[in-house]
């Protein structure tokens, strides 16, 4: 070990710098407790468009205590997130933070995020342990909050996004949806990406693939929600399995890199389209080299990668390990040893990479 005494002194300036960014990052992960409690008891939506509110009123309205409320509305005025007025005494949700926040079909809402988060915390011995094992840890060994805060944090991207630009994005795909199609949803989860697509395209056929059984289950109760059961179905099966129908549609929205055998996952998929069918691979946008990713939105997707996806694919069958931030070249190449010819990014926002594969 390195002798303490022949340590380089640190820059006291560049040290204070830095735990003030700590503090920070501190403050953050405190707060996402309190975003959870926010989120779940509709204290965000009770504050959105109604104006400047006192604790005892806001206590009222969600039938919570105003202790207790009190001291959140301080910790949300401390984070910026909600404001405060001295004079009155009273805090406002502004109209920027309501839509993160309160609403849930706002394509800027992140509050379902932190469902994620909390099984990021829960789930921590487990990841640990895998570090000194090498073994995996299964998406299905995850706690519950896991599927249902992935569902609420890709659904708002994947209703502002998904319809209006990916599909158009795909080379004559819109036309077959409109006319009637056969899509498979692979790694579907709650059935998000394909409820949306079967409310879009009533005369196309739906199914949604996930291997984890209670993923399934609650799919199926929210196609049923949605009045698209008719046409969008759910079964278990995983990505080298799912049935064979021919399809002219098949959709992998951000999963493949979760998968142990993505190229085997690749090649199934090749088998199941129909002779002129397309494969839309959604991945997390990332740069090739771990340089370009040093950035906001690469933080969370490594940290998730680290505590998430990485574990998954190292649970499975050959263990791949694309991570979250694999990168167009290597997702491309992996899509090509599958037996696709012809592949391309055909749409990116500043999350997510369309990659369109054919035969």
């Amino acid at each position: 070990m390195t002798d303490i005494a022949t340590r380089t002194a640190p820059d006291e300036q560049k040290m204070n710098a830095f735990v003030g960014r700590m503090l920070g990052d501190m403050g953050a992960a405190f707060s996402g407790a309190l975003i959870l409690i926010g989120d779940r008891l509709g204290l965000y939506r009770a504050m959105a468009g109604a104006g400047p509110i006192g604790p005892q009123q806001l206590a009222l309205r969600t039938h919570t205590h105003e202790r207790y409320v009190r001291e959140w509305l301080n910790a949300m005025a401390a984070s910026g997130y909600v404001e405060f007025d001295p004079a009155t005494g009273k805090y406002t949700l502004p109209p920027e933070q309501a839509a993160v926040f309160a609403d849930g079909d706002s394509p800027m809402f992140m509050a379902g995020a932190y469902d994620i988060v909390a099984a990021l915390y829960r789930d921590e011995p487990k990841v640990t342990a895998a570090f000194q094992s090498g073994k995996g840890v299964g998406w299905h060994e995850h706690h519950q909050c896991l599927f249902s805060g992935t569902e609420r944090f890709f659904r708002p991207g994947y209703n502002q996004h998904l319809v209006a630009e990916w599909l158009p994005a795909l080379d004559g795909v819109v036309e077959k949806l409109e006319r009637g199609a056969r899509v498979a949803d692979v790694g579907c989860g709650h059935g998000a990406s394909t409820t949306i697509m079967a409310k879009a395209f009533p005369r196309s056929t739906f199914w949604g693939y996930d291997y984890h059984e209670a993923s399934v289950a609650k799919a199926r109760e929210n196609a049923q929600k949605a009045g698209v059961a008719d046409r969008a179905t759910f079964e278990v099966a995983d990505a080298r399995s799912f049935p064979v129908k021919g399809y002219d549609l098949v959709t992998f929205f951000d999963c493949l890199h979760d998968m142990g055998d993505p190229v085997g996952a690749a090649r199934h998929v090749r088998e199941t389209l129909a002779r002129d069918g397309t494969w839309m691979v959604v991945e997390p946008m990332a740069g090739d080299h771990v340089q370009d990713n040093l950035n906001p939105i690469g933080r969370i997707y490594y940290s998730a990668s680290t505590m998430l996806c990485t574990p998954a694919s190292l649970s499975q069958d050959v263990g791949l390990a694309l991570g979250a931030q694999a990168g167009q070249e290597r997702l491309l190449d992996v899509i090509r040893q599958g037996g696709f010819s012809k592949v391309r990014v055909a749409a990116s926002t500043p999350f997510n990479m369309v990659i369109e594969a054919r035969p």
